[in-house]
């Protein structure tokens, strides 16, 4: 197998949407498929189209992706191969490209596909190219690739930090900090009160409850206020005597 000879090392510098997709693939194809890997066009375009691990999903076309390669071969993060046949195949750079170790390549193939997220999800996607066990190694893994502005923090330190590579044009970075503190801004402030039911009360004068009749009370001492409390008393008695049997079954 030859190839073109694009190794020679470049400057980093940011990629568009199509690229990061692209060099994304051929990070994560050569880590989880070795043995189709390096890719035709046609295996570069499903990849790049594929509905898992990929976020956003994409619909690129041969010419998109052709594109994509030319320019990425043109900065050095890419280059065209040919094995046994005569079909060219691609292959990434981005060791060389970026500067990076294995597991560094992993995390970094896994924010090229996926975007900004946390320091916990990116772990367990990243692990399924090369294991990071825990998170205390993966944070050594990405405080070394802060060093080279390869990863950008987006949140303070703590649980749930979220963070993205370094690859992303500025215009595109200040849009995803924007959208996280409008987020943050949103999930922080104090949900609006509803306003009480009774609001049409408030504002318009209740109207005027109608006149509860007076009720005639009787007399004391008088005939019916006698034969009331007889009633009361035998009622009393009768809950008496039925509790005192309670009891005494109970009591068997």
């Amino acid at each position: 197998m030859t190839d073109t000879g694009e190794s020679a090392r470049h400057a980093v510098r940011p990629l568009d949407a199509n690229e990061r997709r692209v060099l994304g693939v051929l990070i994560e194809k050569a880590k989880t498929t070795p043995d189709q890997y390096p890719l035709s066009l046609n295996g570069v375009v499903t990849g790049c189209n594929q509905k898992s691990n990929r976020d956003p999903v994409m619909t690129l076309d041969e010419e998109q992706v052709m594109r994509a390669l030319t320019s990425l071969r043109q900065a050095g993060a890419v280059a065209e191969v040919y094995g046994s046949g005569k079909i060219p195949r691609y292959r990434h750079l981005a060791y060389e490209w970026l500067g990076v170790e294995k597991e560094e390549l992993a995390i970094m193939g896994e924010l090229l596909l996926r975007g900004e997220q946390s320091e916990g999800d990116l772990r367990g996607r990243a692990s399924r190219m090369d294991p990071i066990p825990d998170l205390d190694l993966l944070r050594g893994f990405l405080d070394r690739l802060a060093a080279k502005s390869l990863v950008v923090w987006l949140s303070p330190p703590g649980r749930g930090r979220l963070l993205t590579h370094g690859l992303l044009p500025a215009e595109k970075l200040e849009k995803v900090r924007s959208q996280l503190g409008m987020t943050a801004a949103a999930a922080a402030a104090p949900a609006e009160a509803e306003p009480p039911a009774n609001v049409a009360a408030i504002s318009e004068p209740a109207p005027a409850a109608p006149p509860v009749p007076a009720v005639e009370r009787p007399a004391a001492g008088s005939p019916q206020i006698a034969d009331r409390v007889a009633r009361l008393e035998a009622q009393v008695a009768d809950l008496v005597a039925r509790l005192t049997s309670l009891e005494q079954d109970l009591g068997r």
